[in-house]
C-alpha cells in the first residue's frame, strides 16, 4: 500500500488516493482520501474497504510514512495478527508493485482530468473497475477473474459514460469537435503513453505532460510552434466556439407546432462551420449575440425591399 497525493482537490475537499495492491491477484483498491488524514481515518478506511472485502491480511509492505509508522496503526496491524513490512528507498522489490500501480493510475487519471477537474474522486470506482479488468501478463488474466475465479460479465465501457471532449461548445452539441491548441514542441516521451511538451511561459500554470488520446500529430511539414496564446483559453485547455452570423431561415413544421431554425456559421478552428440550430435555443444561450444580429438583418431585409435607396439592385448581407 501506498500514498499519491498533490491531486486537485474535490468538492468533498479530497486531495490525495491510497493505493491497495494485491500481490497475489493484483487487484487494486483506489481510495480516495484526505493528505492530511490521521491514522483513526486510515484506520476506518482500511476496515470499511480492505478488510470488510479481503479479510485480514498476513503481511502488509507499505512505505516509511509517518502514519504507517505510528504506534497507533503498527499496534492495530499487530492486534489483528497482520505483518508489518517497511519498503527500503529505491528498493523495487518490496514495494515495486504498488508503485507501478500508481503509474498506470496516473497514466489513466491523466487522461482525463482535464475533463473531470475537481471532481476526479466521483469517478474514482469506475477507474478502479477498469484497471482491475484489464489484462494482466504476469498471472495471464485480468485481476477480477484472479480474485472471483471467473471473468467479469459485463458490457460496460467507462470511455462511454464520461466524455473525453471536454466542454469546448456551450451549446453542448457534439457535432462541433473542440479545438486543438498547438502545435508544441515535444520534449520526451514517458512511457508508452504520454508526452512532455515544451509549453510557453503562458502557460506555466498547466501540466506539460498529457495523454496521446489528448494529442493528435502535427500534419505540417514546416518546423511550427505555436507562441502566441488564444486570450478565451479555459482553465481545461479547452477553446469555447463561438456563433458569428445567420445565413440564412427556415421552418421545421410538426404535427403540433411549427419551429424556426436558422442556419448558423460558428468560427471553429480558424474556420467557418454551418450548422441548423433551433432560433429559441441561440436565442437564449447567445442573446447578447442574437439581439446584435437580428436588428442588423432586419435592417438588411428592409433595404432589400426598397432598393431605391441603396441602388437599382439589392445585395445579400456581406460576411462578417
Amino acid at each position: 500500500m501506498d500514498f499519491v497525493t498533490d491531486f486537485p482537490t474535490t468538492r468533498n475537499q479530497k486531495d490525495a488516493v491510497w493505493v491497495v495492491v494485491d500481490r497475489l491477484t493484483k487487484s487494486a483498491h483506489f481510495l480516495p482520501m484526505q493528505k492530511g488524514d490521521g491514522v483513526d481515518q486510515i484506520v476506518r478506511i482500511y476496515l470499511d474497504e480492505i478488510v470488510r472485502l479481503h479479510g485480514v491480511s498476513a503481511s502488509i509492505v507499505s512505505d516509511r510514512d509517518s502514519r504507517f509508522t505510528s504506534y497507533f496503526w503498527q499496534a492495530f496491524q499487530k492486534a489483528l495478527g497482520t505483518r508489518m513490512n517497511m519498503s527500503t528507498a529505491y528498493h523495487p522489490q518490496t514495494d515495486g508493485q504498488s508503485e507501478r500501480t500508481i503509474q498506470t493510475l496516473e497514466d489513466m487519471l491523466r487522461a482525463v482530468v482535464l475533463d473531470w477537474g475537481d471532481s476526479w474522486e466521483k469517478h474514482l470506482p469506475l477507474v478502479e473497475f477498469a484497471y482491475n479488468n484489464s489484462f494482466h501478463t504476469s498471472i495471464g488474466m485480468s485481476p477480477y477473474e484472479a480474485l472471483y475465479g471467473r471473468p467479469c460479465r459485463t458490457r460496460l465501457c467507462w470511455t462511454q459514460m464520461i466524455t473525453f471532449k471536454g466542454r469546448a461548445i456551450v451549446s453542448g452539441r457534439r457535432k462541433l469537435d473542440p479545438r486543438y491548441l498547438g502545435p508544441f514542441r515535444i520534449i520526451e516521451r514517458v512511457g508508452a503513453v504520454a508526452y512532455k511538451l515544451e509549453l510557453p511561459p503562458a502557460m506555466d500554470a498547466f501540466h506539460n505532460m498529457f495523454h496521446v488520446s489528448q494529442l493528435r500529430k502535427c500534419l505540417s511539414d514546416q518546423d511550427i510552434v505555436l507562441h502566441e496564446i488564444p486570450t478565451d483559453l479555459g482553465k481545461n485547455l479547452t477553446l469555447e466556439t463561438r456563433p458569428v452570423r445567420i445565413v440564412d431561415r427556415t421552418e421545421k413544421t410538426t404535427r403540433k407546432k411549427t419551429i424556426p431554425m436558422i442556419k448558423v456559421v460558428w468560427e471553429y478552428n480558424g474556420k467557418d462551420v454551418i450548422t441548423w440550430e433551433t432560433e429559441a435555443r441561440m436565442k437564449a444561450e447567445y442573446p447578447e449575440w442574437y439581439d446584435q444580429v437580428v436588428p442588423e438583418e432586419t435592417h438588411d431585409e428592409d433595404s432589400r425591399t426598397n432598393p431605391s435607396q441603396v441602388g437599382e439592385t439589392s445585395h445579400v448581407p456581406s460576411p462578417r
